[in-house]
């Protein structure tokens, strides 16, 4: 007996970018969109394929320092509010310059973008870990998930606009080498959701990662590779959560 058709899903994943190794994550993410065969992927390394972005069923991003044009803003901004719906991990949110003082600055270049995806990201302290709570624990998205230490970027963001936000952790001292380094203590996002219109965007702050290639030119040979939170079994729970929330986005784009 012949297996009853199903729809196909369009994905777009957009994975590129500094100071990270993004052939990892791309890799990663592949895999888990490959386990299911309705999902067919264009890999890009920025936004300039609007064609396709607009064309796609649901849009997964993991860059670092990676900012569309205006245009190119103004179009995904524009997707998202025909309903689309949107991945974000990581440094989706960042723009970096480092200084010749050797501090780094998180300048505010893209307003339009960042207020897209809910957040910017601004500065870190050094790497390790912290403690990731639960800010929503009925949520599908989160429920069943407990508390877990994560040794990752601690991101500090400024935010945009409404977050519902599903996991998140508190922070209070200094972000060492960032221009903007003295921080009150607060409660930061780590997992939430930004309305845009119709559409939606699913921010996951965590996923850090590097390689010993992934300095150049800075630092020729990165001696300690960082897989941070790609070590975890829960980071893959939330990242197939995640694509799974995407994929019930089906009304729009070439596969509806």
């Amino acid at each position: 007996m012949s297996e009853t058709p199903r729809k196909r899903l369009n994905a777009v994943l957009v994975a590129g970018g500094k100071y990270h190794d993004i052939d990892f994550a791309r890799l990663e993410i592949l895999k888990l969109l490959g386990q299911d065969d309705r999902v067919r992927v264009r890999v890009f390394e920025d936004y300039s394929n609007l064609a396709a972005i607009r064309a796609a069923d649901f849009l997964v991003t993991y860059t670092c320092d990676v900012i569309p044009r205006l245009d190119e803003q103004e179009a995904l901004r524009a997707w998202l509010e025909n309903g689309g719906r949107w991945y974000a991990l990581h440094g989706t949110n960042s723009i970096l310059r480092f200084l010749a003082n050797g501090q780094v600055d998180s300048p505010r270049w893209a307003p339009h973008f960042m207020e897209t995806l809910g957040s910017m990201f601004i500065a870190h302290p050094s790497i390790a870990p912290y403690t990731v709570t639960v800010a929503d624990p009925g949520h599908p998205l989160v429920q069943g998930i407990e508390p877990f230490q994560a040794d990752d970027e601690l991101y500090l963001s400024e935010t945009y606009g409404h977050l519902h936000v599903l996991l998140d952790t508190e922070f209070e001292g200094e972000a060492t080498g960032f221009v903007e380094h003295a921080w009150p203590k607060a409660r930061h996002p780590v997992f939430y959701l930004h309305p845009v219109g119709k559409g939606e965007v699913l921010y996951l702050t965590l996923g850090h990662c590097r390689g010993h290639y992934d300095m150049q030119p800075m630092i020729e040979f990165y001696p300690a590779p960082e897989k941070g939170s790609w070590a975890l079994p829960v980071f893959y729970e939330l990242l197939g959560r995640g694509l799974e929330w995407a994929k019930t986005r089906t009304d729009v784009g070439a596969g509806a």
